[in-house]
């Protein structure tokens, strides 16, 4: 077991990278089985997640070699189309394996997926929209086979803008004949940052970032090299930290317009936030934050992933913030960990009702998944006395070298393994 020793009170300062989105490599890293030649990853983010897919990529039969922030994947010699459980129960993303198998081979086994259990996320659109491309579903003992003859272009509409299911659907379609379109598409940047890297590939998709997304199959695909777009959850978490613990930070390697809904809730909250071509400052106002109202929403709403982080500064607001989580319906685990450390909330049913209160105390808190994990280090980074939270391996999973990096910001933040 792994745990962190934190000791609250001192406001963070100074200049920090974000690294690049672990969103955007584990779709891009399945996106290499698609052909058979090496292509090269770079501003990978060294991630517990990131480990993950890179071993089950290996487990199909691909070369995956890592140097410095970079990977290199070479998917030439493919010996396997199936995933067992002990990999897929590792990380739900492991069935972005799906779309480019089956695209590239017609076929693919997997074990349903595990992650965070955060709340329902089914695989039906996953499954929908392959078999209107022209797959054949079966579900049976605890895995899913999807096989197809031939994949023909389809006109697709999501129930809900799913991304994960916006990703399948893109990599099987590439290779498909004829003309995919995907409506209700899910429009987050890492979707757009997989249609750049694909179509550098050689495919030919237009529209993401959009409803609407249009792709016209290929024969051939080819090697490329890629840059992965910085990772806006783990920029927006250093900005939540220097907002909580009274400081002043700035984050660089981001794009701000990917934080714009966060931005725009520090704003109303009374901190100063300067924005520049690639990075972003949050600097604290010698006052209490305003408290606010927020309800998560797919992108471009307020993203579902840094809900918990702004509840925790919202624990020190001044008033009383209604937080609503409409994309997961279990993600409030945070809420009785935090009351245990001092705050005031309140939850009926999808909201957590928070009155501000002036402090925090540090105690023994427990990450029950990755950003509620990040939402108590916050908490513990402002609270009085010291915080030891345990499950820092979902913390892993999406932070790169976290204590660190809070650490030359000024954080006292210590790792020890058990």
């Amino acid at each position: 077991m792994v745990r962190f020793f934190i000791t609250g009170g001192n406001p963070l300062r100074g200049t920090v990278r974000a690294s690049g989105s672990k969103n955007a490599t584990l779709p891009i890293l399945a996106a290499c089985l698609l052909h058979g030649a090496p292509n090269v990853i770079q501003q990978v983010p060294a991630l517990k997640d990131v480990t993950t897919m890179c071993d089950v990529l290996e487990h199909l039969g691909a070369r995956v070699n890592r140097e410095g922030d970079s990977i290199r994947v070479d998917a030439t010699h493919i010996q396997s189309v199936e995933v067992g459980e002990d990999l897929m129960r590792r990380m739900r993303a492991s069935n972005l394996v799906l779309g480019p198998l089956l695209g590239r081979f017609r076929r693919v086994r997997i074990s349903y997926p595990g992650g965070c259990n955060i709340g329902s996320r089914p695989m039906n659109l996953h499954l929908k929209g392959l078999k209107a491309l022209g797959a054949r579903i079966e579900e049976k003992f605890g895995y899913i086979t999807v096989e197809a003859a031939k994949l023909e272009g389809a006109e697709i509409h999501l129930d809900v803008p799913s991304v994960g299911a916006t990703e399948n659907i893109m990599m099987a379609a590439v290779l498909a004949k004829g003309i995919t379109i995907i409506r209700n598409a899910a429009k987050e940047p890492e979707i757009v940052d997989l249609q750049n890297f694909l179509n550098r590939m050689g495919a030919r998709i237009k529209g993401a970032g959009t409803d609407v997304i249009r792709i016209e199959g290929v024969k051939h695909l080819n090697s490329v090299e890629h840059a992965v777009i910085p990772d806006r959850i783990e920029a927006g978490t250093y900005l939540v930290a220097a907002a909580i613990t009274g400081g002043d930070v700035t984050v660089t390697n981001v794009i701000p317009e990917h934080l714009e809904p966060v931005l725009a809730k520090l704003k109303e909250m009374g901190f100063l936030v300067e924005t520049g071509d690639e990075h972003v400052r949050v600097a604290a106002q010698d006052r209490r934050p305003l408290a606010v109202d927020i309800k998560t929403l797919p992108h471009p709403g307020f993203p579902t992933d840094m809900q918990p982080q702004m509840m925790a500064l919202a624990c020190l607001a001044e008033g009383t913030s209604v937080i609503t989580e409409t994309v997961f319906e279990n993600r409030f685990k945070h809420v009785s960990e935090l009351r245990r450390m001092g705050a005031d909330i309140k939850v009926e049913g999808q909201t957590a009702i928070v009155k501000g209160v002036e402090r925090l105390t540090g105690a023994p808190v427990m990450a029950t998944d990755l950003r509620a994990g990040a939402a108590l280090v916050l908490a513990a980074l402002a609270a009085d006395n010291g915080t030891v939270v345990e499950g820092v391996e979902h913390i892993d999973r999406g932070y790169e070298r976290m204590e660190q990096k809070y650490t030359a910001l000024g954080a006292r933040i210590m790792r020890v393994s058990t």
